[in-house]
């Protein structure tokens, strides 16, 4: 039984997008990119996903370790780790970036979803949900990067795309934006 760990733990709920595509991906190795506290990660972790869990934010990263030493989870890794810097180091079934390119400084972006890509094993999963400015709806919020139309879906063409759309949507501040969501799976 999945007890609610972060509602104890005073976090927000997995992400959505993150809790339907658990729906389809069995457990494996993954990778929570941009962890924050772990909202993701421990639903992973409780579904028996082998995850390690990557921030800049130590702060962040001290927060979920103190979890996961209280509930003895020892399938969750949380390590402090710049994205920018493109240079993950394993190979995953999964990797979810969910609100987390927004933050990359935007010269890094391709080459982060390109490492993304290669780390992915074979028959793995991408799921990635970022803002977007388009001319019909630029985005309110001035982060530093920001997904055009059709750019995700470029830059994951040869995928199988599951998932994919460019729907404007709330974010928890109630602010109205536009996000590219996306789960994809890498040809086997």
């Amino acid at each position: 039984m999945i007890v609610d760990l972060n509602s104890r733990y005073g976090l927000n709920p997995a992400h959505s997008e993150v809790v339907e595509a658990c729906k389809i991906i069995e457990p494996c190795d993954t990778l929570d990119m941009g962890c924050s506290n772990g909202r993701n990660a421990l639903y992973l972790g409780q579904l028996g996903f082998n995850v390690t869990a990557i921030d800049i934010n130590p702060g962040a990263i001290d927060t979920l370790q103190s979890i996961i030493n209280e509930e003895k989870m020892d399938n969750i890794k949380a390590l402090v780790h710049d994205i920018n810097s493109a240079s993950l180091t394993e190979d995953y079934g999964f990797i979810s970036c969910t609100v987390t390119l927004m933050f990359i400084s935007p010269a890094n972006v391709d080459a982060i979803i390109a490492d993304m890509q290669k780390r992915t094993l074979p028959g793995g999963y991408n799921l990635i949900v970022c803002a977007m400015s388009t001319d019909e709806h630029p985005c309110p919020v001035p982060f530093p990067f920001t997904l055009k139309a059709g750019q995700l879906r470029e830059a994951y063409t040869g995928w199988d795309l599951i998932k994919y759309n460019e729907d404007v949507g709330t974010m928890h501040n109630g602010a109205k934006l536009q996000f590219a969501t996306m789960l994809a799976r890498k040809p086997g």
